[in-house]
């Protein structure tokens, strides 16, 4: 068993993936050869059995760390504001707060008026506008708002990767 946060764990992860990333460019390489017949054959060094090994026993830690970290992020409570949350939760509300302010943030650039279909070779004569249905500053408002709700979650999460351990079995 080893102790590790959240931010630990990940970067373990990326090492993981590089190491099985070499072991797969190895067989990519080795696995086959071209030669023509009238020519020895220049035969790269591959042992199947020690790639498939090395990959084999690569995932294993994989699937041992990451299961470690949603049993973490399913079962620690982070105090987010005045709420408490786990970190998939977390992480799902915060999906939904940045779609909502990208929403929001191409309402709070547009103009009330804009000129629609600028067609100078149409038939019409009379210009058309778009105009908005809403109060402008009732969506600035909500943008802010939810902005700084992020906010609050990113920090909670940031200092919840950093300090909280769990243990991993690998």
């Amino acid at each position: 068993m080893m102790k590790m946060t959240s931010a630990h764990a990940n970067k373990m992860l990326r090492k993981l993936n590089e190491d099985k990333e070499f072991w797969r460019s190895k067989e990519k390489e080795g696995c086959f050869y071209t030669a023509s017949l009238n020519e020895d054959p220049v035969i790269p060094e591959y042992d199947y059995s020690e790639v498939a090994k090395n990959i084999s026993e690569i995932d294993a830690k994989i699937l041992k760390i990451k299961h470690a970290i949603n049993v973490s992020n399913c079962t620690n409570m982070i105090q987010v504001g005045d709420a408490q949350m786990t970190v998939d939760m977390i992480l799902v509300k915060m999906a939904q707060l940045n779609r909502r302010k990208s929403i929001l943030d191409g309402m709070r650039k547009k103009q009330p008026k804009t000129r629609v279909g600028v067609a100078y070779y149409s038939s019409r004569s009379t210009p058309e506008y778009e105009y908005i249905n809403y109060d402008i500053n009732i969506v600035k408002g909500e943008y802010e708002q939810i902005d700084a709700q992020i906010s609050v979650m990113q920090i909670a999460l940031d200092k919840y990767n950093q300090t909280v351990e769990f243990e991993v079995e690998i």
